[in-house]
């Protein structure tokens, strides 16, 4: 009853507050519009994409299509062994920094392989593959002498996404194990447990909901993943190429339509079971605070082996992708390695228009970055502070964009807009515009946003912006005085998570770029095809600078001005 009142009495001042209810209701126009619509427009076209009517004939063309039945085995394939590999590399490296005492290079190398992926396009390790053990890597033909090595196709992709997404899961089981209570795993002990026997009964029984999480997470990354399997995948077929060549190849949009619905039912199914079943099966497995402090492992029959295991695979990723820069000095790659040069550099600027593609590259993210680290924090405020009726609906609308794929994202705004919304020839101009892009960067980067602003506000006492409210505050002021300068951290993070995942984004551009927009990934895609690894290594070098100096910023700023000093100062 009382819970009932408390609830009506939200709403009532909910409804009082027009600033509020405009927010709301802008909200929920754009979720429909940018998110909802494209894909039911998507729905649409498969089924009545053909012209007869209601029906299911243009799933049987597609169906009928070999290569289309062959590409969902492939991805299904590429994906499930990407995602227990991903899972086991993540464990192991999570397990070490967690329960062995490692020394400060060891720990050092995991911080660089943790952030690498986050500053890097996604197809960085694609490039280095090709260039260390391809048929003219530097490797396997001027090290090894092999000349007939493929590494196109499955076990290449299989490869570069494993290394690519690992840091991923190591990240989100290294934060799990922490918060494992070590007194459980020291009764074994004290018991007489070997360590293995500690780790099968009574660690890994706590970590399975943790670790079908992380395999489901990559499952999907590497299912949803474009760039990797169109630069090394060779003539292996995954659904996201597949989707990718039959609108810019065969044309075919109605049957681009219906692959891009049968890869997001996939996305969708396995993004329901990690968000709403094993998330809070690992909420409700480990809570709470440890008891005290973990006792490391310093048995060095476990700790070396353990040690140099992890600390030469990081060292391995880190070359990877130390190879991008050096192969940007070369002068011919695969053909002459010396002298080193920076013609490749120069030519970035001078003869393949580099300057505009950085410009416009930074420009548009640039702008997307502040829209949507804003539009995260006021998801994330309605979420947690505010009880209204459609707040399911924003929270669940925007984290909907986290399981879509950027290619079936891609082509859902080729099918809703390139028409005019309901091909009304309303919003038609967005079309081809620096707005799609824009809206495209902000809609990808939301989820991410949103996530980091609620755990943030939930750890906000309601009272304090209760006190401002009694004061005669409105909820903007509230919001602006109070709430945000609360979460500036979290707000920063998002502002240049959304700049870094916006500028080396490809997967939901490359169907909406046009030639008015020259965009860094997508030229690097372009030379990379071509074979013009050098060029490309130069684009992506330039790149990454730009990505890490960008988060370099971010962590100074926070560091020396952010909200986490000033609660220090004041203690």
């Amino acid at each position: 009853m009382a819970r009932s009142q408390g609830a009506a009495l939200d709403r009532k001042k909910l409804m009082a507050d027009p600033i509020m209810v405009c927010t709301i209701v802008v909200l929920i126009a754009f979720l429909t519009l940018f998110i909802l619509y494209p894909l039911a427009i998507l729905l649409v076209d498969s089924f009545v994409g053909d012209g007869n009517g209601f029906s299911f004939s243009v799933f049987r063309r597609i169906f009928a299509m070999p290569n289309f039945t062959t590409a969902i085995t492939n991805t299904l394939k590429v994906g499930f062994l990407v995602g227990i590999l991903s899972t086991v590399v993540g464990l192991l490296f999570a397990y070490v920094e967690v329960y062995v005492k490692v020394g400060k290079v060891v720990g050092g190398l995991f911080k660089v392989v943790s952030m690498l992926p986050v500053v890097s396009p996604p197809f960085v390790l694609s490039l280095s593959m090709i260039m260390l053990f391809g048929k003219a890597g530097l490797i396997t033909r001027f090290l090894l002498g092999i000349y007939d090595n493929n590494v196109y196709g499955f076990w290449g992709i299989v490869i570069v996404q494993a290394l690519t997404f690992f840091p991923v899961c190591y990240m989100m089981l290294k934060g799990l194990l922490k918060n494992i209570d070590p007194s459980l795993e020291e009764a074994a002990r004290d018991m007489g447990a070997s360590r293995s026997k500690v780790f099968l009964t009574v660690t890994l029984p706590l970590l399975l909901p943790g670790l079908g999480n992380a395999f489901l997470v990559t499952f999907i990354e590497s299912i949803a993943d474009f760039a990797n399997p169109m630069i090394i995948g060779g003539s292996y077929d995954t659904l996201a190429t597949t989707i990718y060549l039959q609108i810019t190849g065969a044309y075919d949009k109605a049957g681009a339509a219906a692959m891009a619905v049968v890869l997001l039912c996939i996305t969708l199914l396995m993004f329901a079971v990690q968000k709403y079943y094993l998330e809070a099966k690992t909420a409700a497995t480990l809570t709470g605070k440890a008891s005290r402090g973990r006792m490391l492992i310093e048995d060095r029959s476990v700790a070396i082996p353990l040690t140099v295991l992890c600390g030469l695979a990081a060292f391995f990723v880190i070359m990877m992708y130390l190879c991008v820069p050096i192969g940007a000095l070369f002068p011919t790659w695969g053909y002459k390695f010396t002298p080193l040069t920076f013609k490749w550099f120069a030519q970035v600027f001078t003869k393949y228009k580099g300057l505009r593609a950085f410009r416009d590259s930074f420009v548009l993210s640039l702008v997307a970055a502040p829209i949507t680290a804003l539009l995260s924090m006021i998801i994330s405020y309605l979420v947690v502070k505010r009880n209204f009726k459609s707040k399911g609906f924003i929270e669940a609308v925007s984290m909907l964009a986290m399981a879509v794929p950027g290619t079936v994202l891609g082509v859902g705004y080729i099918r809703g807009f390139s028409g005019g919304l309901f091909h009304t020839g309303f919003l038609q101009g967005i079309y081809g515009s620096a707005a799609i892009l824009i809206i495209v960067f902000v809609v990808r980067s939301l989820p991410t946003g949103t996530r980091s602003g609620i755990s943030a506000l939930r750890q906000i006492d309601k009272s304090i912006e209760e006190s401002a409210y009694d004061m005669g505050a409105d909820s903007f002021k509230v919001f602006m005085t109070v709430t945000l300068p609360l979460i500036k951290d979290s707000f920063l993070s998002g502002l240049v998570t959304a700049f870094v995942r916006s500028i080396t984004a490809i997967s939901a551009i490359i169907l909406l770029v046009t030639p008015q927009f020259l965009l860094i990934t997508v030229q690097i895609n372009e030379f990379a095809e071509k074979g013009s690894y050098s060029i490309a290594c130069a684009f992506a070098t330039i790149l990454i600078l730009i990505t890490y100096g960008a988060v370099l910023l971010m962590n100074l700023f926070i560091k020396f001005f952010g909200t986490s000093r000033k609660l220090k100062e004041a203690e």
